[in-house]
């Protein structure tokens, strides 16, 4: 569903999360003792107190961007100055420390264990980057996000999908920095793209979903269709032989790979949340107690292909290689 216009989503959903925060922060009391008194009733170890909790810190941190970055248009002149370095930067650090508190409590609250596998941190230093990732749910996309931001101390611009902006801080914080919302694919998108990768400094990310959305086998059985009715018969055969991931989408990376002509690139694996994309999910899964595995590998900008032939084949080789990597992961932990 597409979202609403941007001053409805200023006038509308913004104070409506505001109020929501306040009525629940109001009635805490009445639903800690509801969900306590049919804890006992559902499986898991206090399934009900896990999710209202996680639910509320979600809520009440969602709050408090909001009122930051009224403060911080409010201090900006009215809006006059959140281009500028110093905006930018404040609006960065209240994105990490949003990201870092809520994983810090999901973590805590749902029992995951997270272990990231690939080259230190500090082997990524004074390099701008195109960041390619598989596109497994919500839960995978947060943990990267907040891995780029918090761990490897970047500054991401990501292409988002224009339903993202019904979240109203995620609306207003990500449309104050350099990222865009995006509604269908094609030449219009491969230049948003392009757009967005142009002048990648020390500390940028550019991140990219290649699949183009979260994995579901139907969506993979679709793409492999697809490939076929453009007579691509070579990928639907490589397509059909990946179980893991749905067959990646050239035209982004090699638009971004132009515009970023000095970028080292990092393609990212992960496995651990893949069935978790709504609270329902969560729900039916609680306690997780779970490892999610990330395992990154990063690419020099000397060993980047430049002809979009071998980009296109290049992305194909990195994708079997993810597959069989998230296929190792689940035997693993099947044996």
């Amino acid at each position: 569903m597409r979202p609403p216009p941007r001053w409805a989503r200023r006038v509308l959903l913004a104070p409506g999360v505001l109020l929501l925060t306040v009525l629940v922060l109001v009635t805490l009391p009445g639903w800690l003792v509801v969900a306590a008194a049919v804890s006992p009733l559902l499986p898991g170890k206090f399934r009900a107190l896990r999710v209202l909790w996680v639910a509320v810190v979600a809520l009440v941190l969602e709050s408090t961007v909001l009122v930051v970055l009224y403060w911080y248009w409010l201090l900006s002149g009215f809006g006059a100055a959140l281009r500028t370095p110093l905006f930018q930067r404040l609006h960065y650090q209240l994105i990490g420390w949003y990201l870092d508190v809520l994983y810090r409590e999901v973590v805590r609250v749902l029992r995951l264990r997270i272990e990231i596998e690939g080259p230190h941190p500090d082997e990524y230093l004074n390099r701008p980057l195109v960041v390619c990732s598989r596109h497994a749910g919500p839960g995978d996309s947060f943990m990267l996000v907040h891995a780029l931001v918090n761990w490897y101390a970047r500054e991401p611009r990501i292409v988002l999908a224009e339903q993202l902006q019904w979240d109203p801080a995620l609306d207003v914080v990500l449309n104050r920095l350099p990222n865009r919302f995006i509604r269908g694919g094609g030449a219009a998108l491969e230049r948003r793209i392009s757009e967005l990768a142009h002048a990648l400094d020390h500390d940028d990310a550019f991140l990219i979903f290649p699949e183009g959305g979260n994995f579901t086998e139907r969506r993979r059985l679709a793409a492999i269709e697809r490939l076929r009715g453009r007579g691509l018969e070579d990928m639907a055969r490589r397509s059909e032989a990946m179980r893991h991931v749905l067959a990646p989408r050239p035209g982004g990376l090699t638009a971004a790979l132009a515009a970023a002509p000095e970028a080292d690139v990092v393609w990212v694996a992960h496995a651990g949340l893949d069935q978790l994309y709504t609270l329902a999910d969560v729900w039916r899964e609680l306690p997780l107690d779970q490892t999610v595995r990330m395992r990154w590998w990063r690419v020099p900008v000397a060993e980047v292909p430049r002809t979009e032939e071998e980009q296109v084949e290049w992305l194909y080789q990195w994708w079997e290689r993810i597959d069989a990597w998230i296929d190792e992961v689940r035997r693993e932990e099947a044996g």
